[in-house]
């Protein structure tokens, strides 16, 4: 145990927390938590379990809706970040925001309240101070647009210090750095500890989460279901509380046994210098692979990469067994389609008509004279959509815009429903739309491959991959760890892969 563990006076305790939204969905159901002076807390769960709502009550972004938040042993109720900041309590957030024209010492002091002018030669022999507290070298006057990612995250670190707070909130801090830059911000955050700075440390990661906390609260649905000594926590019981006894999937949608055709997606030696790689799958034909990668694991930017998108990638992308080349109108000539994450902003023309959005893909062949689209023949493959799809809407001329989440998703997959589509690269298919059109996004994945196309499909939500897919991939640091069978795996094996608790190599 940590000497100062110790102390019994939390310098920060939340006491029955709750966070209800207008939509009235309850983010978080009376959490409560005491976190010590000199130690490193962790604070983790599943997507949706209520962490970020805590960390951004904690770092007043947001405001409970019931319970107390207490500060060295007051109660406080700060409704602005700048409040929390200058109490003490500094927040460190994956993509903190750093200005890339101004250089390392501008940035590590931007927007703290000085007492007397600027003097550079002080605030430099500060900076130099602050590195040499934390154990890591760099140069004040280089410009930030010039710094490796995990250079960014430490002067996002020594920005939050600079202040001298008594608590830093780390909101997932190691998602886009390499190996070597962890093990930096490991050994900082362990000095920093022991000096007597306290962290709260949130991570994906389990792996990360058992080396370096000292206590553990682990949230689901809202709820505190661990709140125990690091030292006390096993890896399957860690596991078990973040996932519950949740069903790993529904066999009735998800045969043991289904017969593939040949290799419909080949990829070969794909890597992209910072996100992944060298990389090799393959995706067969009536075949659905699931993604299955956690916060920074690297599985949007492949999926972007297989529908050349990228244009630094390197390696190979085959349909059918002919090469692809370079760029996304050839992705989509050769049969690749995409389904984006953000749907909103790449899935769809939000103003236009479910009919001019599902067309966009086959304008060339419903074109008289290849130039002039036929709308008559765009709006009878809108109605026909609307009906197998079951797309709710008061007819094909509804702006998409105007459509429930799951509804406006359903026209992003008509697009490609009925083209040429040979392989569909979905990316968080069912991402915001509630249970009903969850389900039947999923069983239209379904069908998708049973027509004979092949899917590879990502979801932050593996109790989907269990259910829709036939094999998973698991990708963790940008590469692919495990290679399971969805017969002989199950929620806690794939949970337990892609946070780090369990190591391997793809069958």
């Amino acid at each position: 145990m940590h000497a100062a563990m110790v102390t019994t006076a939390p310098v920060l305790a939340v006491r029955d927390v709750e966070k209800t939204y207008t939509s009235g969905t309850r983010a978080l159901r009376g959490v409560s938590m005491r976190v010590l002076p000199g130690t490193v807390h962790g604070l983790i769960g599943a997507n949706g379990a209520g962490k970020s709502t805590l960390i951004k009550i904690l770092s007043g972004w947001q405001q409970a809706s019931a319970g107390t938040v207490e500060w060295k042993g007051a109660a406080v109720d700060w409704s602005q970040p700048g409040q929390a900041l200058e109490a003490g309590m500094a927040a460190v957030h994956q993509h903190t925001p750093l200005v890339d024209a101004m250089t390392v010492v501008e940035n590590v002091f931007l927007g703290r309240r000085e007492t007397k002018r600027w003097d550079a030669a002080a605030r430099r022999a500060e900076l130099l101070a602050l590195c040499e507290r934390v154990g890591y070298e760099l140069d004040p006057g280089e410009l930030v647009s010039e710094l490796s990612v995990g250079a960014r995250q430490m002067v996002a670190i020594l920005q939050a210090l600079a202040r001298d707070p008594a608590v830093v909130l780390l909101d997932e801090p190691t998602a886009a750095l390499s190996p070597a830059e962890r093990e930096v911000l490991f050994r900082s955050v362990r000095r920093l500890r022991d000096a007597g700075t306290t962290f709260v440390y949130t991570s994906h990661f389990l792996d990360e989460v058992m080396a370096l906390t000292d206590h553990l609260t682990v949230l689901r649905d809202g709820l505190v279901v661990v709140d125990s000594p690091t030292a006390d926590v096993t890896v399957e019981s860690l596991v078990t509380a973040i996932v519950g006894k949740r069903l790993a999937r529904m066999e009735e949608q998800s045969p043991a046994v289904r017969s593939f055709g040949p290799p419909v997606l080949s990829v070969t030696q794909l890597a992209s210098s910072g996100h992944f790689g060298p990389i090799d799958l393959t995706v067969h034909q009536g075949e659905v692979v699931g993604l299955a990668g956690l916060l920074g694991s690297g599985r949007t930017e492949l999926l972007s990469a297989i529908y050349r998108a990228d244009p630094a990638c390197t390696g190979e992308v085959r349909v059918d067994d002919h090469p692809v080349r370079h760029s996304p109108r050839a992705a989509v000539q050769a049969g690749l389609a995409l389904v984006p994450e953000d749907r909103a902003r790449q899935g769809f023309v939000r103003d236009w008509e479910i009919w001019r959005n599902i067309s966009l893909p086959y304008l060339s062949s419903m074109s008289w004279r290849r130039w002039l689209p036929s709308s008559s023949r765009e709006r009878a493959l809108a109605d026909q959509a609307v009906g197998d799809l079951g797309i709710v809407a008061g007819s094909a001329d509804s702006p998409v815009g105007e459509l429930s989440g799951g509804n406006a998703q359903k026209v992003v997959f008509a697009k490609w429903v009925y083209g040429p589509a040979r392989v569909l690269l979905l990316d968080e298919p069912s991402a915001g739309v509630d249970v009903g059109a969850k389900a039947d996004i999923l069983q239209l994945v379904r069908r998708l491959a049973d027509d004979g196309r092949g899917v590879l499909m990502v979801s932050s939500e593996f109790e989907e991959l269990l259910t829709a897919c036939d094999r998973i991939l698991v990708i963790r640091r940008g590469g692919i760890v495990a290679d399971l069978r969805v017969a002989d795996t199950d929620l806690h094996e794939v949970t337990a892969f892609a946070s780090g608790l369990k190591e391997g190599q793809p069958a």
